[in-house]
């Protein structure tokens, strides 16, 4: 049981983080220090006061530059890297103690799911973009952190339940993200073959 109940906690990390990064961070850090979760391996560093004002601090830009249209796309870009990396990471940090013969494996694990969680949020970024309307934006964004927050509230109260649907999640995004990149391709196709309007004769 201990097993799984890990399990939920690395993969329910690990997707939240692909989401949002920061807010992962800060909520981990918080359940640790509150004695909500005891957070496996080197995982209780998250629970520095320092680091969870860092957290915090930066969840705030995200929440201001997440509901402006294509300034998320850009901020998305931009953590393209970072919050793979930073799920990969909760994932070594996690294993600490057990060598690298684990801790290897299961950050490139944590790390897929991460990559696999933001690719699945920054595809659906695009796609809303494509509507000049910003209020789905707002919308959208309210909707991730809230999923980040579901996710948090499982790994603390049920994370076997957190794991079973991460890994429904991915399963999902596979078949999710063939249909978004075909309605992608459509759009870019559509927007790149419009021919400018001619001059007024005069």
């Amino acid at each position: 049981m201990e097993v799984l109940n890990s399990l939920g906690v690395l993969l329910g990390s690990s997707w939240a983080s692909g989401v949002n990064l920061y807010l992962t961070i800060a909520g981990l850090g918080i359940a640790d220090r509150l004695g909500w979760i005891a957070l496996p391996g080197n995982l209780d560093t998250l629970s520095h006061p320092l680091i969870i004002l860092i957290a915090v601090l930066l969840y705030v830009v995200e929440f201001v530059a997440d509901k402006i249209p294509y300034v998320d796309s850009a901020w998305d870009s931009v953590h393209t890297f970072i919050r793979p990396l930073g799920g990969a990471a909760l994932g070594y940090m996690a294993m600490a103690g057990t060598g690298p013969v684990l801790q290897i494996p299961v950050a490139l694990l944590t790390g897929a799911v991460s990559a696999d969680s933001h690719l699945t949020k920054a595809t659906t970024r695009v796609a809303i973009n494509t509507s000049p309307e910003p209020v789905t934006n707002s919308i959208a964004s309210v909707t991730e952190d809230s999923l980040v927050a579901v996710i948090l509230f499982l790994i603390i109260q049920h994370p076997i339940i957190a794991a079973i649907l991460v890994i429904l999640f991915v399963l999902f995004s596979i078949w999710f993200l063939k249909k978004m990149f075909r309605f992608l391709k459509k759009v870019f196709r559509f927007l790149g073959g419009k021919k400018p309007e001619s001059a007024p004769a005069q």
